[in-house]
């Protein structure tokens, strides 16, 4: 789920970049120019990588503790069905522009701040991507500030080439084992039984 929930931010971000450039009458973004990558990566070994590219990299996970508690069981024909514990992540994201030149990076950076504030929440309805096996998603991604000294921080974890970029909260992201634990039929009633007790005298 962490990895397509990626590719859609990937996949639309792309097409509007995409577009951006069709409207200004250029052919600067292509089909391969944003990727999912390790942005520490770019250097010269990995230059097909992560050059001339606009990155999306996973910086950090935590859990949504406001959900933590949530219900284990469901109502499923007509049966109470019982699931492993999900897991309710918010995700870290940084997108990077590391292009040919540093006005171009500044150029797509804008764009992809512009378009993530124009369409904060991504579902299965606003979207061309699916998810196998899920019906309906539906995740937020919000522009997050870092101190100074923590982005500092951020980008010597990434490798020390500080790029124009943007780090993005995405929230929230349900884990969740698809294996059934246990399943029971419905409560619908009590039923009393009384018990007649005969005293032998």
């Amino acid at each position: 789920m962490i990895y397509d929930v990626l590719n859609i931010l990937k996949a639309e971000t792309k097409k509007y970049l995409m577009d951006v450039d069709t409207a200004n009458n250029i052919t600067d973004i292509d089909d391969t120019s944003v990727v999912i990558e390790n942005i520490a990566n770019a250097d010269a070994t990995t230059e097909g990588k992560t050059q001339n590219k606009v990155c999306i990299s996973l910086y950090n996970i935590n859990e949504e503790q406001t959900l933590k508690n949530a219900p284990r069981h469901e109502r499923v024909n007509g049966e109470m069905v019982y699931k492993s514990n999900p897991a309710y992540l918010n995700l870290y994201v940084m997108i990077s522009a590391n292009r040919t030149s540093y006005e171009k990076s500044l150029k797509n950076i804008s764009s992809v701040v512009e378009f993530l504030q124009d369409k904060p929440v991504f579902t299965n309805t606003n979207t061309d991507v699916e998810i196998t096996d899920v019906e309906e998603f539906k995740f937020r991604v919000d522009l997050y500030s870092l101190p100074p000294e923590q982005l500092s921080y951020a980008w010597g974890v990434l490798g020390g080439k500080v790029l124009p970029s943007a780090l993005y909260k995405i929230s929230v992201i349900k884990l969740q084992k698809q294996a059934i634990k246990a399943a029971a039929p419905l409560i619908t009633g009590i039923q009393e039984t009384a018990f007649n007790k005969t005293k032998n005298l």
